[in-house]
């Protein structure tokens, strides 16, 4: 059963459909496991009567990430995720402002981080569906992690309450940070972006 945006969103800017759209347009077929997490991402957004509330923990709701590189066009933007204790992209919870789903990319990296990023939409970079473990009486769940590039104005970045580090990660280095094949390969599609290739 498909749950209208009107039915349940009438206070959010951000509707079903314009995420349902967005999410449809990634089509790489070579990267399996964001082929499978849109394809989780559709069922949910369709099936599912509140996909971007943080309240709905069965199976879990809508996220975004940014993949921020840096001004050399080839360091990544990480955070040390405080509660996951994990090496991560900076991203989070759609909020009832947010009237698309980059701009909540776009406002988690600013919020944890502080990096200035360069003017303009996010690009769909890839999307990765993850579990949650339970914490503070919120139950094991998914988030269906939407995925957007964006570059950074310079290497300026602070340090949030929800993380123990920020780091500007070399290549080289991803094996360090523990990064899932679907982000890097997100990074290796922005990266041909940047290049222009």
């Amino acid at each position: 059963m498909f749950f209208p945006a009107h039915s349940r969103y009438h206070h959010r800017l951000l509707t079903i459909e314009q995420a349902v759209q967005v999410v449809e347009s990634f089509d790489d077929p070579s990267d399996a496991a964001s082929i499978k997490s849109r394809d989780l991402t559709l069922l949910l957004l369709r099936n599912t009567p509140s996909p971007f509330s943080r309240s709905q923990f069965v199976p879990g709701h809508v996220t975004a990430t940014g993949l921020v590189l840096a001004t050399d066009g080839e360091r990544l933007l990480l955070v040390h995720h405080a509660k996951l204790n994990r090496w991560l992209l900076p991203g989070g919870h759609i909020e009832e402002e947010d009237d698309e789903v980059w701009k909540t990319a776009s406002r988690e990296v600013t919020e944890e981080t502080g990096v200035v990023l360069s003017p303009g939409p996010g690009v769909l970079a890839g999307l990765d569906v993850h579990g949650i473990p339970p914490h503070k009486g919120k139950p094991y769940h998914l988030h269906h992690d939407v995925v957007f590039y964006f570059r950074a104005e310079s290497y300026d970045c602070r340090l949030s309450h929800e993380s123990r580090a920020v780091a500007w990660a070399h290549p080289d280095r991803f094996k360090f940070y523990e990064l899932s094949s679907n982000i890097r390969l997100a990074y290796e599609r922005v990266r041909a972006i940047h290049l222009g290739l």
